[in-house]
């Protein structure tokens, strides 16, 4: 972390212009990126345009759209390994045969890889990388005419990750100057694989709006906690809904996202829910 009024030596800056490279001794490579609004400088428009990272060519880099999760590999049913927000530039690296995932660099993926969903990155390159087998080996160069915007998830028992109230999937704290909104996507599954997933935010302004997308079989039933405690005063949120919120702002809120069995048959339902505050 650099702290306030600290000097960097500034090297670079993203085509965007969104970000710029710094000199940070503490990296592997001994740089760094930081976001530009919280750099001061003389004269931004003299600065050079680089590149994401040392050995990526033009066109290997993407811009992330809408905050999305990064997994060990290219499927909803692997590990999540962080989160991208909107603006962050990615370096990419490979996609799967389909095109609906993309390799990027990622230092705490397995090998310094991660894999992000193809419709949540902005790049004119992706028709140019190499088809990545799970492995990460290359498999081929042929490239799909286009990346299709929806995932059509195989129905199988979603992973357990062990997310709990106490240990939610994701937590992400907004501010006005910061991160104001989030996105996540998993999946839930019955009679077998993890029934439930728990995400915990904390809004800094008293108005919300709450969207979730679902695909699948199955049936998805959505909680607002708050101190423990159900919310009783929140109404239901059905896939391909949306929902305004009132909340204390500086409270922490975790959304209880559960899989409701109708038989006895495997149900899977993949959804997207999205928390985006009111300007």
């Amino acid at each position: 972390m650099i702290g306030p009024s600290t000097k960097v030596e500034i090297i670079g800056k993203d085509p965007s212009g969104n970000w710029v490279q710094i000199i940070f001794p503490q990296a592997p490579n001994s740089k760094g990126w930081v976001t530009a609004q919280y750099v001061s400088t003389k004269d931004s428009d003299a600065i050079p345009v680089v590149g994401v990272a040392t050995g990526v060519e033009p066109g290997q880099s993407g811009a992330i759209i809408q905050q999305v999760n990064v997994r060990s590999g290219p499927g909803t049913d692997f590990d999540t390994l962080g989160i991208l927000n909107p603006k962050d530039i990615v370096a990419l690296t490979g996609k799967d045969a389909s095109g609906v995932w993309l390799q990027i660099q990622f230092a705490n993926g397995p090998g310094g890889k991660g894999w992000v969903t193809a419709a949540y990155v902005q790049t004119p390159g992706a028709v140019n990388l190499p088809i990545v087998g799970q492995t990460g080996q290359v498999v081929g160069t042929g490239t799909p005419t286009s990346i299709p915007l929806t995932i059509t998830p195989t129905l199988v028992a979603a992973p357990q990750d062990k997310d709990s109230a106490q240990s939610p999937a994701a937590s992400v704290t907004f501010s006005p100057s910061g991160t104001r909104s989030l996105i996540y996507s998993s999946d839930v599954s019955t009679p077998v694989g993890d029934p439930e997933d728990w995400i915990q935010f904390t809004p800094y302004s008293t108005e919300v709006i709450a969207d979730l997308t679902c695909i699948g079989n199955g049936n998805l039933n959505v909680e607002l906690w708050q101190n423990g405690a159900l919310v009783q005063n929140w109404g239901s949120l059905d896939c391909g809904g949306s929902d305004q919120l009132n909340l204390s702002p500086g409270r922490p809120y975790l959304i209880h996202l559960i899989a409701v069995p109708k038989g006895g048959e495997l149900e899977n339902v993949n959804y997207t829910i999205s928390i985006d505050t009111i300007p």
